[in-house]
């Protein structure tokens, strides 16, 4: 698994419709991955969370993933369609 599948992994067993997530890689460098989530207006309170700390959660995990596969910083933009 990659780092984009399990981030998509994480989003979809948080969301209410699974099948709206998108998550693609928008960039990368020697030092960074970036990757774009995008999910429905409806799914983003589930998936941001109070103050922040479900989508703190998700960048952690990433980012520990990373930690164990290729050791670069990963960058996710979560945005709403």
């Amino acid at each position: 698994m990659d780092l984009v599948s399990y981030i998509e992994f994480l989003v979809k067993s948080i969301a209410a419709l699974p099948e709206m997530i998108r998550v693609e890689e928008i960039g990368r460098d020697e030092n960074s991955i970036q990757i774009a989530v995008l999910i429905k207006e409806s799914d983003m309170g589930a998936v941001i969370g109070r103050n922040g700390n479900t989508a703190k959660a998700i960048r952690t995990m990433a980012q520990t993933y990373s930690n164990l596969h290729d050791k670069k910083r990963v960058k996710i933009n979560i945005e709403s369609f």
